[in-house]
């Protein structure tokens, strides 16, 4: 594939947060734009691409809250990545947008640690011209073990449009959460978001956060557990998961977020082991709407649970029925 494939410059303007502190231009451009690589940042930093408080800025400079970092990075309108023929649950395509049912398991892009066997790797065997696009098309992700509803853009203009409406918040995305604990009513999670201050693997709530909002209400009450559904307002990293932990009823088998909590005694030992034994976030995208970039029709998907999720609820509202 051509290297020297055509490209457009997309310029940006980032504020660092005070959970950014000490971290390079590189790191925190990866976070806040996820649909470029790390390596893409680095080759933008050394070609003088961005700028940090209106000077250019070096690569291995630390960065502190309040910098401001700007300028432009090339999107390449060829993915350079391969097609691999892996399992796709499509929903909907058309020549402008691709809506897939992800399985939990499969990361969406390659990095290190997962060079391939990623949904981006399926999306350019299935559909070959958005090997033509920016990383093959893909606008937003799912965690590695959250499965659910994805859009992926099909053509330029799309793509263009689907990035404006994640940022302008007009995409809805709703999810199904099985949680630990007897959640009492709905509400609204108005909390802001930054990186751990120890672990940077992890998001956790703090005040110099960026705003993340999130509501939910309840869907089923299984016992000590709830299912709930969660509307996403804003799309910070480990949003929900943050939220539900911090919140204390964190999802079941969330190892990160503390969610691989002992059900109580009084939990059948059905329950119980089913519960103990589910391999990974118990987090579902179970619907997602909106706008087509070409007919500006909106536009509404739903898919159902995944077997796992679906085998982990039967035992539960099972353990109701028998009590």
């Amino acid at each position: 594939m051509d290297k020297h494939s055509p490209s457009v410059l997309r310029e940006i303007s980032y504020t660092v947060g005070a959970d950014e502190n000490g971290l390079r231009a590189d790191q925190i451009l990866a976070a806040a734009f996820p649909e470029y690589s790390r390596a893409r940042w680095q080759a933008a930093l050394k070609a003088h691409s961005i700028l940090v408080n209106q000077r250019p800025a070096k690569p291995k400079q630390a960065l502190f809250a309040g910098d401001v970092i700007s300028g432009g990075i090339e999107e390449e309108q060829q993915t350079q990545d391969l097609p691999q023929d892996l399992p796709l649950e499509v929903v909907f395509a058309d020549e402008d947008i691709i809506v897939i049912n992800k399985a939990a398991g499969m990361v969406v892009h390659p990095a290190v640690g997962n060079a391939d066997g990623t949904l981006l790797n399926a999306v350019l065997h299935h559909f070959p011209a958005t090997a033509q696009l920016p990383r093959a098309g893909i606008v937003h992700r799912l965690d590695k073990d959250t499965s659910g509803l994805m859009v992926v853009a099909h053509s330029l203009r799309a793509h263009t449009h689907l990035v404006r409406q994640l940022q302008e918040r007009e995409m809805g995305r709703e999810y199904l959460a099985l949680v630990h604990r007897y959640v009492t009513a709905g509400a609204t999670i108005d909390q802001p978001i930054g990186r751990h201050a120890s672990d940077r693997l992890k998001m956790t709530v703090r005040s110099d956060g960026r705003e993340a909002i999130t509501h939910y209400r309840i869907e089923e009450r299984l016992g000590d557990f709830t299912l709930l559904r969660v509307k996403l307002e804003t799309g910070r990293t480990h949003q929900i998961r943050v939220h539900l932990s911090e919140n204390r009823f964190p999802l079941v088998g969330d190892t990160l977020y503390g969610g691989r909590l002992i059900p109580s005694k009084q939990t059948a030992e059905a329950a119980r082991e089913a519960v103990m034994r589910f391999p990974r976030q118990a987090l579902h995208a179970q619907k997602l709407a909106l706008l087509h970039p070409a007919t500006e029709e909106w536009l509404e998907f739903e898919c159902e649970l995944p077997s796992d999720m679906q085998g982990l609820l039967a035992v539960l509202r099972a353990q109701q029925g028998a009590e």
